[in-house]
C-alpha cells in the first residue's frame, strides 16, 4: 500500500483526507505541525507527503527545505496561498506539485498517484529507448548526469533535484537533440489529465536551468522550441 503523510493543522480536513485516502487503499499518517511532520517522515518513510504551508510551529516552506535535506519523497503542497510568488517559492524549495484550497478530492488523488509514479521512475508510452550500461553517463562541459545512480554532478558536487525535476531531465538527456513536445512531456511526467498544463513545464524547466546552466537566461543545454517543446543539446 502507498503510505501518505498528511501535514495539516485543521482536524476536519485531516479527517476528510484520511477517510478518502484510506477508502482508496492508501495508508495515512497525520501530523498537525512541522515538527511532527519531520519526525514522522523519518520514522514512517512515506511514499508521498501532502503539506499545508500554514502550520502553527513553522512555515511550510521550511518544512519542505528540511525534508529535502534528507529525502527525495514527493511533496504535494495543499495550501490556501495562491499567488504566483508563493507557488514559485514552494517549487524552488523542493515541492513537486501545488494544489490550492478549496480543492477537488479526485484531482488531489490523481496528483498523488502521479507523484508516486514519477518517483518510482515509471515512464509510460515507450518514450525512453533502452540503453546499455555504458550509456548511463551523460557528460557535458558543465555537469554530468548519472542515469544509473539517478544523480547530477556539477563542479564535483551533487545537484539536488526534486523527483519531478529529475524525471524531466532524464527524459530529455536520454534523447539528445530530439524535440520532445510539451504534451508528451506533460503526459509522461504528470499524466494524461495534465496535458494542457504548459505552465508546469515553464516553472520546472526554469528551475532546472537555474541549477544546471551557467547562464539560465541563455541556456546552452535545455533548449525551448517556442510553442512546441524542449530538447537537450549535449
Amino acid at each position: 500500500m502507498t503510505r501518505v503523510l498528511v501535514v495539516e493543522d485543521e482536524p476536519p480536513l485531516v479527517r476528510a483526507l484520511t477517510i478518502n485516502l484510506q477508502a482508496r487503499a492508501f495508508e495515512v499518517d497525520a501530523a498537525p505541525d512541522g515538527t511532527s511532520a519531520l519526525r514522522l517522515a523519518t520514522e514512517r518513510g512515506p511514499d508521498v507527503v501532502v503539506l499545508d504551508l500554514g502550520l502553527p510551529d513553522m512555515d511550510g516552506i521550511d518544512v519542505i527545505k528540511a525534508l529535502r535535506g534528507r529525502t527525495r519523497v514527493p511533496l504535494v503542497v495543499l495550501s490556501a496561498r495562491r499567488t504566483t510568488h508563493e507557488k514559485v517559492e514552494a517549487f524552488e524549495a523542493g515541492a513537486d506539485d501545488y494544489i490550492t484550497k478549496p480543492f477537488d478530492m479526485a484531482e488531489l488523488l490523481a496528483r498523488l498517484r502521479a507523484a508516486v509514479r514519477r518517483n518510482a521512475g515509471d515512464i509510460a508510452g515507450g518514450v525512453l529507448p533502452a540503453r546499455e550500461p555504458s550509456s548511463l553517463m551523460v557528460v557535458t562541459e558543465d555537469f554530468t548526469v548519472d542515469l544509473g545512480a539517478k544523480k547530477v554532478l556539477r563542479d564535483g558536487r551533487v545537484v539536488r533535484l526534486t523527483p519531478t525535476e529529475w524525471h524531466l531531465l532524464e527524459i530529455l538527456v536520454r534523447t539528445p537533440g530530439r524535440l520532445i513536445s510539451q504534451r508528451q512531456l506533460l503526459e509522461e511526467v504528470w499524466g494524461a489529465t495534465f496535458a494542457a498544463r504548459t505552465n508546469y513545464l515553464r516553472v520546472y524547466m526554469a528551475q532546472l536551468r537555474r541549477k544546471l546552466e551557467k547562464d539560465p537566461s541563455r541556456p546552452r543545454y535545455l533548449i525551448t522550441q517556442p510553442g512546441m517543446g524542449y530538447r537537450f543539446e549535449g
